[in-house]
């Protein structure tokens, strides 16, 4: 089945909405979105490597109906291919299109056809960067994906639209040229050595590990600089809250259930094969950004009256555990990481969804001028519990599972492990991050304890905005309800997708186990010698830090693309 119709259809809607008039446009958006998702299912169901022993991309290289060749003198070609990871976050921004339409069908007063034009354009690009197999396409997609969350965010959103739509723009666009930088330096060197140029992922993530220490530490810095925004990795979170706070709810749904994800699938298809050696060196230094994250954040929660921005805030928190996972080099980590992006996208989307609800009627988002709303509201507020539960991570909802394999993977992730995987993080990393866990659980029990419980408090002038029914309608359940079930089932039911991550984490993370007791033994003999190295000392030393080890990990390693 062509991954081409999967980026068309959304393309082929939006060029319908702008034939189409201004009421028809919401109908358009959400049979184009509903046809969408039935091919990204009909996709999976024909995905050959849900229970594969490897790492497996469909179609493979053998296959060339999914190649498109641009310019074959520098060996650039579009590739589109799917593995079990991809093909879930695919699904992940398919299932959420419908959801953002109905949420957005009475939000959206004014220029109702540009909007869904670019709720379109957008979802397009975000399967782009997920069905990409060659560096080119993925960086095109990447900041293509700008370019509608822009304009939603610059002309639908609230008073401070302009601040927070540049400051979206600026944040994530220099960062992407630095990783363009370095994908092109390793395209560069492949030629040097191959004699002919290459942008196929397969081809990159199989030949950087030869290059030296020197070499993937900067590299790993320049990717860091355009994905660590995305994810957002502190300290380059300043831009989120405030593009969070002021964003239309799709596209905060967007951004929260989808965009953040960029980055960490970023990380996990360029940073984690390419660069090995940089990965075991500044693993500890990542951990620690994403311990300050997780606890910064949820302080910073605990102050917030805005309950949009908090939600923004806690997003912050909570990527700081999908990062621990992912730098943990080890598979419960690398799973629990991938399974945090799947549960922290429909937690925090639907509890997006619910916010603008919420805002349609009441027109606040503030915590001193509205509570109590189970009273006057209570299928919202059942709706909106449950999510909050799978946000606390609570034991039966998807965030406990993937919050919990985070933190054991974090916690194992010492050298000299005897589970096969050491690391460089350990238990510290973990206790530091759990107490990011019961901040979270403290502040967002707090919010919804104002929000749903005691009194009911609703703002002066709300009956001047009546148009909607006091609870939510049929559509807005139709909306958000799906959500709530998806975050339930796959709390009870996560071997399906724990199962078909494992062969991808155990294929990427294969070559780490020998560099990490390199590194290891190298920490125990600086550490029992009086004499300081620095790196001038060392040929090939990663910049501004001690070279872990001495030969370039074996690019066999890397396994089946």
């Amino acid at each position: 089945m062509s991954l081409w119709i999967l980026l068309l259809l959304p393309l082929v809607t939006a060029g319908v909405i702008g034939l189409a008039g201004e009421r028809n446009a919401r109908a358009i958006a959400l049979g184009g979105s509903l046809a969408t998702l039935a091919w990204a299912v009909m996709i999976a169901l024909q995905f050959p490597h849900w229970t594969a022993d490897q790492w497996l991309y469909w179609p493979g290289p053998e296959q060339v109906e999914d190649q498109f060749p641009v310019l074959p003198g520098i060996g650039l070609r579009l590739i589109l291919g799917v593995d079990s990871v991809s093909l879930l976050l695919v699904l992940l921004n398919v299932f959420l299109m419908p959801a953002c339409v109905l949420g957005s069908w009475t939000a959206i007063t004014e220029r109702r056809r540009e909007f869904y034009i670019w709720l379109m354009v957008l979802a397009t690009c975000i399967s782009g960067v997920f069905v990409a197999r060659d560096a080119i396409s993925f960086y095109t997609f990447f900041e293509a994906s700008l370019v509608p969350g822009f304009f939603m965010l610059a002309i639908y959103g609230g008073p401070e639209r302009r601040q927070a739509s540049f400051k979206f723009f600026i944040y994530t666009f220099v960062g992407s040229l630095f990783m363009l930088l370095a994908l092109a330096y390793v395209a560069w060197q492949y030629a040097e050595k191959n004699g002919e140029w290459s942008f196929a992922i397969s081809d990159l993530t199989s030949f950087s590990p030869t290059l030296s220490a020197t070499e993937q530490g900067w590299i790993l810095l320049a990717l860091l600089a355009g994905l660590a925004v995305k994810v957002p990795l502190f300290p380059l979170h300043t831009w989120l809250p405030l593009a969070h706070n002021q964003a239309p709810t799709a596209g905060s749904v967007n951004f929260a259930a989808v965009i953040l994800k960029l980055g960490l699938y970023g990380l996990y298809v360029f940073v984690l094969p390419m660069v090995p050696l940089a990965v075991v060196e500044w693993g500890p230094t990542i951990g620690i950004l994403a311990v300050v994250g997780i606890i910064y954040a949820a302080l910073i929660c605990w102050v917030q009256t805005d309950v949009k921005k908090l939600i923004a805030y806690s997003s912050v928190s909570h990527m700081g555990f999908a990062v621990l996972g992912l730098i943990a080099l080890n598979p419960i980590g690398l799973q629990g990481s991938v399974y945090y992006m799947l549960s922290h996208g429909f937690a925090t989307g639907g509890l997006f969804l619910c916010i603008g609800m919420m805002y349609e009627r009441y027109h606040t988002k503030d915590l001193r001028e509205i509570g109590g709303l189970a009273r006057a509201m209570p299928i919202w507020s059942f709706l909106f519990i449950t999510l909050v539960f799978a946000s606390v991570a609570l034991p039966g909802t998807n965030g406990f599972v993937s919050e919990f394999l985070c933190l054991i993977g974090t916690f194992v992730a010492v050298p000299g492990a005897q589970s096969g995987y050491p690391g460089v993080l350990g238990p510290w990393f973990a206790l530091f991050a759990a107490t990011g866990m019961v901040l979270g659980a403290v502040y967002l029990l707090y919010m919804t304890g104002k929000l749903c419980f005691g009194p009911l408090r609703e703002p002066d002038d709300h009956h001047d905005h009546e148009e909607l029914p006091k609870d939510l309608n049929i559509r807005e359940i139709t909306a958000v309800a799906p959500i709530v079930i998806a975050c339930l089932v796959f709390g009870f039911v996560p071997w399906p997708i724990l199962h078909a991550v494992e062969p991808v984490a155990e294929t990427v993370l294969k070559p780490y186990p020998e560099i990490v007791n390199r590194w290891a033994e190298r920490q125990a003999t600086d550490a029992s010698s009086s004499v300081a190295t620095t790196p001038e000392e060392i040929p090939g030393g990663i910049p501004g830090n001690v070279v872990l080890v001495s030969e370039p990990a074996n690019p066999d390693h890397q396994g089946s693309r």
